[in-house]
């Protein structure tokens, strides 16, 4: 199934790792899947990446010049879901005879646990994008920065991670940052924004956060509860799934809400122009769908909390970006709560390494 985090901070991908007299062409053969796998992290991570930096800018973008409809920006962030098809369908048809199609195809009980996921990440992007409207894109990334503490302590009682003095210090640090932004609500406040309002932001986004905190875990334990091991094209469908059941969540919003009908007219109106409206649609919904292809790719890979800690990190520049595109303000308390995250991030990888260091010199001397 996934690679665990522990030999992943050992440098150790090899599911083979204690056959000690291996002959010179399984030790290559070996070496050449090390190497695979630490490719498809990269490349997770890299599609993770893509996501969490393009995707509150395009929703920020699309709220800016005069888009508001809540749930057609929720939408957005999970519509995506049909490029999937794509890699599907070239491992399918690569992969069919080789290992049947019965292997091939997720689960049923697989399926159903991404289906009720899906509905929970369909609120928790509602939750991100109604908040996301009253806030900045940095303010939003700091908060959502959170996400750390909460999947940590989800996957403490879930997935029974291991707690560290620095993991602990990293969670408080963080928290530590979203209550000094919470105290001096009204340092970035945007033009038009009431404070009620950007309060209200301010608790959907924490909301948010812990909902997504919530997931990775779930997700986490779906993939060791699942019926067939885990591959790479299950983990594709199983977000398939997902994606799907948290659009058809928001899709029943949107009719509730009229947004359907609404928008021809919000494009028409549009600051932009109604092309570059769908434009910045279509956009957002391959942006943030590439975001979860190298979330659930790295859970995969790793574990959840691997996967909160990469987000966490990227969310920095996040911030960056939007100072550079949007030119928001950045006060000194937005300056001391991003430290305050960036000494977190820091604190974590530094136990990371010490742990490593610690686990490496236990393995030299036991071989000793």
């Amino acid at each position: 199934m996934a690679i665990d985090i522990e030999r992943i901070e050992e440098g150790d991908l090899d599911d083979n790792h204690d056959n000690n007299h291996a002959k010179s062409g399984d030790e290559n053969s070996d070496f050449n899947s090390m190497m695979a796998k630490w490719g498809l992290l990269l490349l997770n991570c890299m599609l993770s990446a893509v996501g969490t930096i393009g995707g509150p800018l395009l929703l920020r973008l699309y709220f800016l010049h005069g888009g508001g409809r809540k749930w057609i920006s929720s939408a957005l962030q999970t519509a995506g879901f049909p490029i999937l098809l794509i890699p599907l369908a070239v491992l399918y048809f690569r992969d069919r005879k080789t290992i049947g199609v019965g292997k091939f195809f997720a689960s049923p009980k697989l399926l159903l646990s991404a289906a009720v996921i899906g509905v929970l990440l369909g609120l928790e992007t509602f939750m991100y994008s109604y908040g996301l409207s009253f806030l900045p894109v940095s303010t939003s990334s700091l908060l959502i920065s959170t996400q750390l503490v909460f999947t940590a302590c989800f996957a403490f009682v879930m997935v029974h991670q291991k707690f560290t003095p620095y993991s602990i210090n990293a969670a408080v640090l963080m928290t530590l940052g979203s209550i000094l932004l919470a105290i001096r609500k009204n340092g970035d406040r945007p033009p038009g924004v009431t404070t009620s309002q950007y309060l209200l932001g301010f608790i959907l986004s924490i909301a948010a956060a812990g909902l997504a905190g919530f997931i990775l875990p779930c997700t986490e334990v779906a993939y060791a509860k699942s019926s067939k091991p885990m591959t790479y094209c299950l983990v594709l469908q199983y977000q398939f799934c997902m994606t799907f059941f948290a659009t058809a969540f928001c899709a029943v919003g949107m009719f509730v809400n009229n947004d359907f009908s609404a928008m021809q007219r919000e494009a028409n109106a549009y600051e932009l122009g109604a092309t570059k409206y769908y434009m910045v649609l279509v956009s957002s919904a391959v942006v943030w769908q590439l975001m979860f292809v190298g979330t659930l790719g790295i859970i995969f890979c790793t574990s959840s909390l691997f996967s909160g800690v990469i987000t966490a990190t990227l969310l920095p520049l996040t911030e960056i970006a939007a100072l550079i595109i949007f030119h928001e303000k950045f006060t000194g308390e937005k300056g001391m709560a991003l430290a305050l995250s960036l000494w977190g991030f820091t604190s974590y990888f530094y136990g990371s390494y010490r742990e490593t260091k610690n686990q490496t010199q236990t393995n030299l001397e036991a071989k000793t």
